[in-house]
Parts: C-alpha cells; structure tokens; sequence
C-alpha cells in the first residue's frame, strides 16, 4: 500500500510542480506602444491614457532610451501642465492639439525634487510626448510641425 501512494505521490508532485509556475506567476502588464512620427524621425512610445499611469508618467526610471518615449492621450482638448518631480534626467515635452500638430514644446527640461517649474503650454493640447533631452533639437522639431501616429 505504502509503495501504491508513494507511486502516486511522485506523479502528482512534478504535475502540480510544472502547473504551479501558472498560478504563481502574475501576468505582466500590458505595455500598448505607439510608433509616433515627426518628419521622418519615429520613436516608440509608451502609451498612457490612464489618470493613474498620467499622473506617474517617467517618475523613478533612471533612463529612456534614444528611440522611445512616452505618450500621453487625454479625453479631450485642454491645458494640460507637466512638471518633472521624481525624474532622474531631463526631457523635451511636445504638446499636441487635436489635429495632431504642435503647439507647444519645452526643451531640455531638467528633473527637480523639491521646488518643482510647473510647465504649461500655451494652447490646449490632446496629446503630449515626453521624449530625451535633446530630441527636438537634433531632429530640428518646430511648432505646428505635423505628428503621425
């Protein structure tokens, strides 16, 4: 009897085992990415449209690759201001309005802890991306300029 339930005992283990990575596991969460084109510069970037995921934005990351970016989508035209609190190295910020085109964009915003610049733009936007330092200026980026995505 005793050899019965240690014969059954060592089938169950390793199925229980090679089950058990798919219940521990938590998903990953899903990354929706945008190719977004200016001129004939594109970039991959990361898509928020969440007021949780807004609000975060590139907060603790120590560094964003050269062709990537983040991409803020909002519900509807508005003021929308950023600040760089929590960020660990400098941004240029695009604003878009409705019809894809720049209205606004601040170059070479450095992070802050503390006393944090509050940015605004100035004309409603729809979308905002947040690219390196340094983006709209080597890619010669100007206001009014039209964005694909």
């Amino acid at each position: 009897m005793k050899q019965i339930a240690k014969r059954s005992l060592n089938l169950v283990i390793p199925i229980l085992l090679t089950g058990l990575p798919l219940f521990a596991a938590e998903p990953l969460p899903r990354k929706d990415i945008a190719t977004v084109c200016i001129k004939d510069t594109c970039i991959q970037a990361e898509v928020v449209s969440a007021f949780e995921e807004r609000e975060k934005g590139l907060m603790f990351r120590e560094s964003l690759a050269v062709d990537k970016g983040m991409f803020f989508i909002f519900e509807e035209e508005g003021l929308y201001s950023f600040w760089m609190k929590n960020m660990l190295f400098p941004l240029d910020i695009i604003w878009l309005g409705l019809n894809k085109k720049i209205v606004d964009i601040k170059e070479n915003v450095p992070p802050c802890s503390e006393s944090c610049e509050i940015l605004n733009p100035g004309n409603k936007a729809k979308y905002v991306l947040e690219v390196n330092a340094g983006f709209t200026r080597r890619n010669k980026i100007k206001v009014g300029e039209l964005v694909r995505f």
